[in-house]
């Protein structure tokens, strides 16, 4: 069952109750008018057929017709109207008894002096023996019969009841009033179902409208955010859905173009290894090394081309590893001062077969404790310092490394005078396969991962990685550790990163 049938079905009942709580509460007053419960019925007849007395007073009243007719003289009788009078009075009604334009009984219950003269006139067709008057604010509803004495004089014979005043109000204005609150409540229902209708129907067909535009691929498109109530924020809810939604899509065509460009450059630094290796086989095999040395030449070029292709599946598995958040941490204390120290030492002779010579540029003279995996953070260093050393332009060639301290964070800034990056390139460097020379040959060495595989490691320490670079002078490349507490903890997230 739809919304809007319940809607339309709970109104009509909330109708249907409401006329029944109105007829139950005219009923209350009706009682409380006439006082009496079972003058109820007799109260309604009054308006809808003009019956005017109860039961009782009416058989009283048949039996003065009766006699109006066929003993009319023995309504001049004192005795026989008092007993009358009397019946009605236990019914709190009561007589009065005309011959032409002469009272000759008028019963004490009235006690209503201009009472004769709102009496109707005579009429001996009798057309009209029920009905109503007032005098004053009182109220009275009677029973009339006119007749002729034997003597021919006109008279009429009267059973009067004195009504409340605010029963008789009330029973003129009832219909009235039931067919205005009727109209009412049903302008009132319809108003309100037609309010309900557009403040929660129709949003909520814009919604399901929205879920079939997103079910057929359609996301371009904003939903209305200007209700404030439960309805908008689903609709706010419903909006941002969408829009996280065609984030997503556009993210995921963009992975798949990375995708499609990440295979390109595998096969690319694939296939150029791949291809020399070939190359010098096939010189092999057509006799081209013809001489010890030349074959030492061949087997050495071949084993140095393998082993950049095992390098290169190397880093393609860790970086996609780390990219993939699947490469566990083991993090410990580590003196960054000491860890330098050996990183130093470690390529100091290899560099400096190159013309490099790496250096402390200032080095702290006390020990600075950090957290970190010992193992990649070796392998970031590595991998900058690698990198620096494919881009060095000077006669003089110098690395230098240096520390800057803060109570939270240590700072390693990794120094060369190489020929520097462009500063379009910088915001593409830690890119994976990105070289900042437009072509895509690796005559400078490296597989292009290197600093990608060093920012997703920093990254991994909740740290931050950054480079400042100018053309023909020089590059830094800057990276943040955390520092432990003075208790030997970690400090996770109280301070925030050096600016830089």
């Amino acid at each position: 069952m739809s919304i809007r049938i319940k809607l339309l079905l709970s109104y009509t009942g909330m109708l249907v109750i409401s006329l029944l709580v109105f007829v139950l509460t005219a009923s209350l007053f009706t009682i409380a008018a006439t006082g009496d419960i079972h003058s109820f019925r007799d109260f309604y007849k009054v308006h809808y057929q003009l019956n005017p007395l109860t039961e009782q007073e009416e058989s009283i009243f048949l039996e003065l017709k009766y006699l109006a007719k066929n003993e009319p003289d023995e309504l001049q009788n004192q005795q026989l109207l008092l007993d009358y009078d009397f019946k009605l009075k236990t019914e709190r009604a009561g007589l009065y008894v005309r011959r032409e334009s002469n009272q000759v009984f008028e019963s004490h219950t009235f006690n209503q002096p201009e009472l004769e003269a709102n009496l109707p006139p005579y009429d001996l067709n009798n057309n009209q023996i029920r009905n109503t008057f007032n005098i004053g604010e009182r109220f009275y509803a009677y029973a009339k019969f006119d007749f002729r004495f034997s003597d021919g004089a006109k008279g009429s014979v009267f059973v009067i009841r004195e009504r409340s005043p605010f029963g008789e109000v009330t029973r003129r204005l009832l219909p009235i009033l039931i067919f205005i609150l009727l109209g009412v409540i049903v302008i009132a229902n319809v108003l309100l179902y037609r309010w309900i209708t557009r403040s929660v129907v129709k949003p909520l067909d814009l919604l399901r409208n929205s879920a079939e535009h997103i079910k057929e691929g359609n996301l371009q498109f904003s939903l209305d955010l200007h209700s404030k109530d439960e309805i908008g924020q689903l609709n706010e809810a419903f909006e941002n859905m969408r829009k996280r939604l065609q984030e997503s899509v556009q993210l995921r065509l963009q992975d798949e173009e990375n995708r499609k460009e990440l295979i390109s450059n595998i096969s690319h630094d694939l296939r150029t290894p791949i291809t020399n290796i070939k190359g010098y086989i096939e010189g092999i095999r057509d006799g081209v090394a013809d001489t010890p040395e030349k074959m030492d030449k061949y087997v050495n070029i071949i084993y140095s081309k393998a082993v950049d292709l095992d390098k290169l599946v190397d880093e393609l598995f860790l970086y996609s590893k780390l990219d993939l958040k699947q490469v566990p941490f083991q993090f410990e204390h580590v003196d960054i001062v000491r860890f330098l120290d050996d990183c130093i030492d470690e390529l100091h002779y290899v560099l400096e077969e190159k013309g490099i010579t790496l250096e402390w540029d200032k080095r702290p003279g006390l020990s600075m404790e950090v957290i970190a995996d010992l193992e990649k953070l070796k392998r970031t260093v590595l991998n900058i310092i690698g990198n620096a050393q494919n881009f060095m332009d000077k006669e003089e060639k110098t690395i230098h490394v240096s520390v800057q301290e803060s109570p939270q964070w240590v700072t390693v800034e990794i120094r060369d005078n190489g020929m520097g990056i462009a500063p379009e390139a910088i915001p593409h460097i830690f890119e994976r396969f990105y070289r900042a020379e437009q072509s895509r040959n690796s005559s400078t060495g490296g597989s292009g991962l290197g600093l990608s595989i060093a920012s997703q490691i920093i990254e991994g320490h909740s740290g931050r990685v950054w480079v400042k670079s100018e053309l023909g002078v020089g590059t830094s490349l800057f990276f943040t550790l955390k520092r432990t507490t003075n208790q030997g903890g970690t400090d996770s997230h109280d301070d925030a990163h050096p600016h830089h």
